[in-house]
């Protein structure tokens, strides 16, 4: 089990990054789709995505699984606000969706789900939080950056080892997502197309960044 999940986690292409700032969470993410790593089968997938009024989530592994535990996740937490009568704190989402992986993953299947995620979210007193859940379902909280298993993964964090400080502005944030996803585009083949950046503060959550990256050709 744990050689097959180490290889399907080289095998997840995709590039997204999550910043913790001064004053909030930033998330990205590419939009290229591939198979095996080596065929585009799509150049504007959605890999980041605001699923309630309070809580966004990047997600890197098989396409269709991060799809539909995007739609399950929403639902679920639908229900739990109606049945308790009380929004879920970022926290307890992160938790939930971790468990939901946990179970996935030791559920016999021919076809094993495996999805990792970045959870992102602002609590009801306006506070913001930012989690990592790796595809065993492990959940940490992250107090600088984050960029899961993607394929892209390497490319960012080494960029953000350099570059990341503490007490980022949401401004100065995006900015240095949008250089990281740039940055892994540029080597990992398994990203690219465009990208996608969204801000959670206590004001709310806001897509920042929708941008396209278009390839360019030089004569010699």
């Amino acid at each position: 089990m744990d050689d097959e999940l180490k290889n399907s986690i080289l095998k997840t292409g995709t590039s997204i990054v999550g910043l913790v700032c001064k004053n909030g969470v930033i998330i990205g993410g590419d939009r290229r789709v591939t198979a095996g790593g080596q065929i585009i089968m799509q150049k504007n997938a959605k890999k980041v995505v605001k699923i309630n009024d309070y809580i966004v989530i990047a997600g890197t592994g098989v396409a269709s699984d991060i799809d539909l535990n995007q739609r399950v996740f929403a639902a679920e937490l639908k229900l739990k606000e109606l049945k308790t009568k009380s929004r879920p704190t970022v926290k307890e989402a992160a938790t939930f969706f971790g468990l939901m992986a946990y179970r996935n993953i030791r559920t016999p299947s021919m076809i094993m789900s495996i999805t990792g995620l970045l959870v992102g979210g602002v609590n009801e007193d306006g506070s913001t939080e930012l989690y990592s859940i790796e595809p065993a379902g492990g959940v940490q909280k992250v107090e600088d950056y984050d960029a899961n298993f993607g394929s892209g993964m390497p490319y960012i964090l080494g960029l953000l080892e350099r570059q990341y400080k503490k007490d980022l502005s949401i401004e100065q944030g995006v900015e240095l997502a949008k250089e990281s996803l740039k940055a892994s585009t540029q080597r990992d083949p398994a990203s690219g197309n465009g990208i996608d950046i969204f801000s959670i503060t206590k004001d709310g959550i806001k897509q920042v960044v929708a941008e396209e990256i278009l390839p360019e050709y030089k004569s010699g």
